[in-house]
């Protein structure tokens, strides 16, 4: 049910309800975690991104409806059922969120995250049309080693509000065909409480700085 004109309340209950997937890594997928009534205003009111990279909300001019989405996805909710799914401690673990619009020819390459990252949360916010996404052009896919990235046990295509949850570990291979182009994406991330995880939020905060001067249109002002 939508909450308001300008807030979405995500599908917790579906979340709660996944279960986990051991194969290749612990997973979670939940398809529409945004609701598909509340996905049409949704893509309608994402932000203008021409740039590839990742990029803080700081740095962008976001709707208020896309404003309660990262609030939904930063809040104690998400963060609660995520701890009980995989059996973590994350109530002091800082958060880092950023939203990426564009795909570029280096993007998805074969690699497993930061280890200060300890667990990834992805959300695509792609409408299913598209004709790439049928092709597997840019479906992000869960890997059984570093090397070839047709050798996969889940593919999970960027739409529709589509949620991807993993803890982070040595052998969370993970990578996609190339594309090219629009590609939407809020990704969330766990952090450690290690300088290691310092360091990387500090990276993030000046990235965040840089990027308004870079692309002055992105800023809120």
């Amino acid at each position: 049910m939508t909450m308001s004109d300008t807030s979405i309340q995500p599908d917790y209950a579906a979340l709660a309800a996944a279960p986990v997937c051991a194969d290749p890594f612990p997973h979670v997928v939940v398809p529409h975690f945004i609701r598909k009534d509340d996905l049409p205003r949704l893509f309608a009111s994402l932000p203008d991104i021409q740039a590839g990279g990742s990029f803080p909300p700081s740095a962008l001019s976001l709707s208020p409806l896309m404003q309660s989405v990262v609030q939904a996805m930063e809040g104690p909710e998400l963060r609660r059922i995520i701890a009980e799914k995989f059996n973590l401690d994350l109530d002091h673990a800082p958060t880092m969120l950023t939203i990426r619009g564009r795909t570029r020819e280096k993007d998805g390459r074969i690699h497993t995250d930061s280890l200060a990252k300890r667990v990834t949360i992805l959300l695509y916010l792609n409408p299913a049309e598209k004709e790439s996404w049928q092709k597997q052009e840019g479906c992000i896919r869960l890997l059984r080693g570093p090397h070839d990235v047709e050798d996969y046990a889940k593919e999970v295509p960027p739409v529709d509000g589509t949620l991807l949850i993993f803890p982070n570990g040595p052998t969370t291979w993970h990578g996609h065909r190339q594309f090219v182009g629009q590609r939407y994406t809020i990704q969330l991330n766990y952090m450690t409480e290690d300088a290691r995880a310092r360091s990387e939020l500090r990276r993030h905060q000046l990235s965040a700085v840089a990027k308004k001067f870079s692309f002055p249109g992105l800023g809120n002002g």
